[in-house]
């Protein structure tokens, strides 16, 4: 399977129709058409279902699915590793990827960035947003450099550096309330009240903790993945989000945030996989990072009793 062929059958998933996509490709459509059936052959699988509705549009199979799927992957990768090769030699510039869930830490991010940018101008970076399991699946596949986690690591597979600024757990939940009044929330506030909690592996586990009680003994109506998704929820009236502080500005809204009692908190770690080998742009990024949580691990001890 070759990787250009990859980038025709990309390119056809894109437009829906091989005449749209041979011209973005600039080669003639029976050529386009001879290298699809190729590829069909060479795995012994429809991909493509032709003359939808007696249109030229095209339409993926299932197994045309799941390749696009893979193939976006493979092209995203062979991408990197060609700008990698080819900027090693001469000024750093390239690509920088990181993936991140919704915390308040993503500003050390912010802070290297823009402390990096002044020395290395032509870094560009791409932040993908979503729980563990998806930084864990990019990591694997090399899509991301690194990541930020809220999770136990495996140590045998990834290395990672506690970030020294821990999230704080509370409740979103609107102005006019119940709960509103409380300066904090006891677990047993939250008993009989009808809550939006996290879909995130570990975190039902972590929550239910503090919360004493098992799920089932739960009145949980919605669960989340992003948190702005579900602070709609919470300003319609469904019930109380629990999440981390920061993430949701408050001021001016109609939704109020209040911590938990007692504390809950959570670690973060800077995670990449052993023995990875990183592009000099990523390595200038990743040390600027490094440097940047040695300098707020030692304000905190400075400033401890």
């Amino acid at each position: 399977m070759e990787f250009r062929v990859l980038e025709y059958f990309l390119a056809v998933a894109r437009e829906q129709s091989i005449t749209a996509a041979a011209a973005s490709l600039h080669i003639s459509q029976p050529a386009l058409s001879t290298q699809l059936k190729a590829l069909e052959k060479e795995l012994g699988k429809q991909l493509l279902i032709r003359g939808v509705k007696g249109s030229r549009k095209v339409l993926l199979t299932e197994e045309g699915m799941i390749l696009r799927k893979r193939a976006e992957e493979l092209v995203s990768l062979m991408r990197r590793t060609e700008e990698e090769i080819t900027g090693s030699d001469g000024m750093i510039s390239g690509n920088v990827y990181i993936g991140a869930g919704e915390t308040e830490s993503v500003r050390l991010f912010a802070e290297a960035a823009e402390k990096v940018q002044k020395k290395y101008p032509d870094i560009r970076y791409h932040i993908s947003s979503g729980n563990a399991e998806h930084v864990l699946e990019y990591l694997d596949k090399g899509l991301i450099d690194f990541g930020l986690l809220f999770t136990e690591i495996d140590a045998q597979k990834y290395e990672a550096f506690p970030v020294p600024i821990h999230d704080r757990w509370g409740v979103l939940m609107r102005r006019d309330s119940s709960l509103a009044y409380h300066e904090s929330i006891a677990p047993e506030d939250l008993w009989d009240k009808p809550l939006i909690v996290s879909h995130q592996k570990g975190d039902d586990l972590f929550v239910n903790r503090w919360l004493q009680r098992e799920e089932s003994d739960l009145h949980i109506v919605a669960t989340y993945n992003l948190l702005y998704n579900a602070s709609l929820l919470v300003e319609e009236g469904l019930g109380y989000a629990i999440c981390f502080d920061k993430i949701i500005n408050t001021e001016g809204s109609s939704l109020c945030f209040r911590p938990l009692s007692p504390q809950l908190e959570s670690p973060a770690y800077i995670v990449w996989k052993k023995y990875q080998v990183f592009s000099k742009a990523t390595k200038a990024y990743l040390d600027c990072l490094l440097e940047i949580l040695n300098d707020y691990r030692f304000q905190n001890v400075s400033s401890s009793p």
